[in-house]
């Protein structure tokens, strides 16, 4: 098998099922005993919290823990719209933003925010001309992910960060994709909010985080307990978080070695597509691209098909963001950079990993030549 579709989880390291198993069998008390096996694990989930802050310039007493990308988002989004409903009920965000974004945006339309969805180019790159432009006097909130899920774009967080702060406004990144996968510094983008999940780097899924810039109002999110300071109660995924401080530690410490090789791998699939298989267009940014990601469109070709033959060869890929994969419908992203109904639905992503090998590559090419010439055939005929 040929594992091509790491954006949307990946595998879990074996030095993280280590660490984590203690806290399943011996080690499973409450972190919120007072007894010496609950302590234990309230001290593992600060270790947890100390490794993830340190990935990203953070102070410990900035991270809280969630389930995952799509709730710290969710907590993100409502939370500041919630706690700053009398200074303003205007956001900003994207057309081509997670479900999690756009889905908590929609919500709170309902609930009487306005919300400006910013067009992108065809390169799927947000302009910063744009932005401003969106910006009112009574903007709450900008929120825009660190790169795309689908096309890999990575976007200029720095320069939205710097123009949140000139305005006063709140900036929250979905990070997800980028967290572990590229350096990330929360002081250097100038973000107040970010959003990230263990098992896109190797780690368990289940668990995320949501780093809050200290002294940022935010509403809690799950009320009940005081755990996570009080913002999110809840009985702490001990094994999770401790299993998540792993994985950030690692990729962190790989990131160095490991992301030239991803993008040396990345551009080589991407230069033997363009030149061996006719009619096919590249989405995304050619070079401000996450360092494994390769979406292409192929002409007079259903993605899905394209897809289960792939799959019967042993190669595993997507058409598009994990969370949205049995719909039928086309890729919101690449309708938002301007592909037509067509090209959008003859689209596959390709996402590469530390663990993948030229070799693979070679196959995944020689796969893909024969199955679009298969397909387009059938069309024709």
């Amino acid at each position: 098998m040929i594992y091509l579709d790491n954006a949307a989880t990946t595998r879990m390291a074996s030095e993280v099922l280590e660490a984590m198993l203690p806290y399943f069998t011996t080690e499973y008390g409450n972190p919120g005993a007072v007894y010496a096996m609950g302590s234990g694990g309230k001290k593992a989930v600060n270790e947890a919290r100390r490794k993830i802050a340190a990935v990203i310039g953070a102070g410990q007493e900035e991270i809280y823990f969630t389930s995952g990308g799509s709730e710290s988002d969710n907590w993100a989004i409502k939370g500041a719209a919630e706690s700053l409903c009398e200074r303003g009920r205007h956001i900003i965000t994207t057309k081509i933003e997670h479900y999690a974004v756009l889905r908590t945006c929609k919500y709170l339309e309902k609930k009487g925010y306005e919300v400006t969805y910013l067009d992108v180019d065809r390169e799927g790159l947000v302009r910063i001309r744009d932005l401003e432009a969106a910006v009112r006097k009574d903007t709450i909130l900008i929120s825009v992910m660190s790169a795309n899920n689908e096309v890999g774009t990575i976007q200029p967080i720095g320069e939205i960060g710097k123009l949140a702060r000139e305005k006063g406004i709140l900036f929250h990144t979905d990070a997800v994709q980028t967290f572990g996968q590229i350096p990330v510094n929360v002081e250097e983008l100038g973000v107040d909010m970010l959003s990230a999940s263990a098992h896109k780097l190797n780690g368990p899924k289940g668990v995320g985080m949501l780093y809050l810039r200290k002294g940022v109002k935010l509403a809690a999110f799950l009320h009940g307990g005081t755990q996570e300071r009080g913002r999110r109660a809840g009985t702490e995924n001990v094994p999770g978080i401790v299993g998540f401080g792993v994985a950030a530690e690692r990729a962190s410490g790989r990131l160095e070695e490991k992301e030239p090789r991803e993008k040396e791998l990345r551009d080589y699939l991407i230069r033997r597509i363009e030149s061996e298989i006719p009619d096919c267009r590249l989405n995304g940014h050619r070079t401000k691209r996450l360092p494994g990601n390769v979406n292409f469109s192929f002409g007079a070709v259903e993605g899905e098909a394209l897809l289960i033959l792939l799959d019967r060869k042993g190669i595993c890929a997507s058409s598009g963001s994990a969370c949205t994969s049995r719909e039928s419908a086309p890729s919101h992203v690449l309708l938002a950079m301007g592909l037509d109904e067509e090209q959008a639905n003859g689209s596959i992503r390709l996402t590469l990993s530390g663990d993948n090998t030229r070799e693979e590559m070679d196959v995944t090419v020689q796969q893909l030549k024969q199955i679009v010439e298969y397909l387009r055939e059938i069309k024709r005929s």
